[in-house]
Formats: C-alpha cells, sequence, structure tokens
C-alpha cells in the first residue's frame, strides 16, 4: 500500500506517528554521504552495512557534519524545539539481493532516555522502494504504549528483536524515498522493513535528535554518540567535536575549516 501524503507534514506527523520532508539536503552532500558509506565499508570490513552506527560516530569528522547539517536540525526543530542534541546515529545499507530484513519494532522500547522525547529522522541515502526493503509503518500506532520485545535468531534479520505484539500488517505504509529525502518518526510508531532481493542497495542515515532536556541514562557517560548540535547543553555530558585530520578521515567539502 502507498500512501498519498499529506501536505502539511506537522499533521501527518500528529495524525499518523510520522511525515515526509521531500529534498532536504543537496545531491552534492548526499553523494558525499553515499561515498562516506563506501569509506567505511573499506575501513572496516568486519562491519556489514547495516552494521555502521554509534560507536563510530563522534569520532568521524564527516558524520558529525551531516547530523549537524542546518537543513536537518531545521526539521528536527519543529519536533523537539531549539535545544539539539544526538543521541545516535546509524547507516543501514541493505546489500543487493542479501540486505536482511528488519523485524516489526518501535525504537523506544530500546532507548535508554528519560523522558522519551526523541525524534528519529531517516535520510534517504539511495532510492528506496518496496523493492529494495524501504522503511514501512503502521500509521496511528504511535498512540500505542511501548511493547515488550522478545527475541528471534530464526529470521535472518538486522537485530534479531521484534515487538512482542502481533501485527496487522494490511495496515502497513511503504515509504518510497528519494535520495535527499527525509522520512521523521515517533519513537512508539510501529516500523520495519523487508530484505533487499533487488539488485539495488537501499541505504539510509538514521539520525535520533533528542531535546537537551531529555537525559541519556545509560552508563558510562558520556553516551558515545551524544554530541550538542544546537542550543543550551541541558542535562547532558557530550563527546567532543572531532578534528578533522587529512589521511586520517573522510575527505569531505570543506573539511578543512570546517570545526
Amino acid at each position: 500500500m502507498d500512501h498519498a501524503m499529506d501536505h502539511d507534514p506537522m499533521r501527518s506527523y500528529e495524525t499518523d506517528g510520522y511525515a515526509i520532508f521531500r529534498d532536504v539536503l543537496d545531491a552534492e552532500l548526499v553523494m558525499e554521504a553515499d561515498q562516506h558509506v563506501r569509506w567505511l565499508q573499506a575501513k572496516y570490513p568486519h562491519l556489514g552495512g547495516e552494521d555502521l552506527s554509534t560507536e563510530l560516530v563522534a569520532r568521524d569528522p564527516f558524520w558529525v557534519r551531516l547530523v549537524s547539517d542546518d537543513r536537518l536540525l531545521d526539521v528536527a526543530e519543529r519536533f523537539i524545539g531549539p535545544d539539539i542534541a544526538l543521541f545516535a546515529s546509524a547507516y543501514i545499507a541493505k546489500p543487493p539481493f542479501t540486505g536482511k530484513a528488519v523485524l516489526w519494532h518501535q525504537d523506544g522500547a530500546f532507548w535508554p532516555l528519560d523522558p522519551m522525547r526523541v525524534v528519529t529522522l531517516w535520510l534517504a541515502v539511495d532510492r528506496s522502494t518496496p523493492e529494495n526493503g524501504c522503511l514501512r509503518v503502521i500509521p496511528g500506532s504511535h498512540r500505542d504504549e511501548l511493547h515488550d520485545v522478545r527475541e528471534r535468531d530464526d529470521a535472518g534479520a538486522v537485530f534479531g528483536v521484534e515487538t512482542a505484539v502481533g501485527v496487522d500488517e494490511s495496515r502497513a505504509v511503504d515509504l518510497v524515498l528519494e535520495p535527499g529525502d527525509v522520512e521523521v518518526h515517533h519513537p512508539n510508531i510501529m516500523h520495519g522493513s523487508n530484505a533487499n532481493d533487488s539488485p539495488y542497495r537501499r541505504c539510509g542515515l538514521t539520525i535520533r535528535y533528542i531535546p537537551t532536556s531529555t537525559r541519556i541514562t545509560e552508563e558510562p557517560l558520556p553516551f558515545p554518540s551524544a554530541l550538542l548540535l544546537r542550543g543550551d547543553p541541558g542535562v547532558n555530558e557530550y563527546q567532543p567535536r572531532p578534528r578533522y585530520v587529512p589521511g586520517e578521515h573522510f575527505p569531505f567539502r570543506g573539511a578543512e575549516t570546517w570545526s
């Protein structure tokens, strides 16, 4: 089932638990993100395309530059206000033919945040379609409480964990995104994705932004990917912003003057 998007993304988010913002980032920056994923996979060959995440973010100048782009922060600010920190970020690059499914789950069920005020921006690096395992959501499920989760090791999925309640897949909406589009979703919305059986990679960057009034509770602190991005620092400790070192870090437009 595809879905004609409401023209007002804020109303869509309130009603359905998700919203789509088209053409948020320019093609040149999205191309750099694509090259960054490939660079990371070459640098960390033991990590799959679905495993590039938390521990790598704060030491990577381009990753920090990307998640702190003002166009992304301006979207996040509409949902969580002007004082913004990064909680976590991950690329999920499903390779052609072998890209794994992500089982139905609610993000907030896994996160050490108090209160659970957080918003996810899902940035499309590749075109994302039903054929290559696009994001799928259950509209309106963000109004549910956070459910228990259970482990599943039989599904060959990315995380091997799913929600412990039944999901009516007939209500699922496929989110077709072009590179540079951003989907925003609520921590309680039920979502997942199918395996990638197509010849095309499906890469997206998840970015979890919190208002700086939301506390990250997992020890030890600061959390590996906690970064102050805009406004007042609030209640958390943060990682220092990395300095760009030529030859050590992924080279990007403006790297020499970025700080």
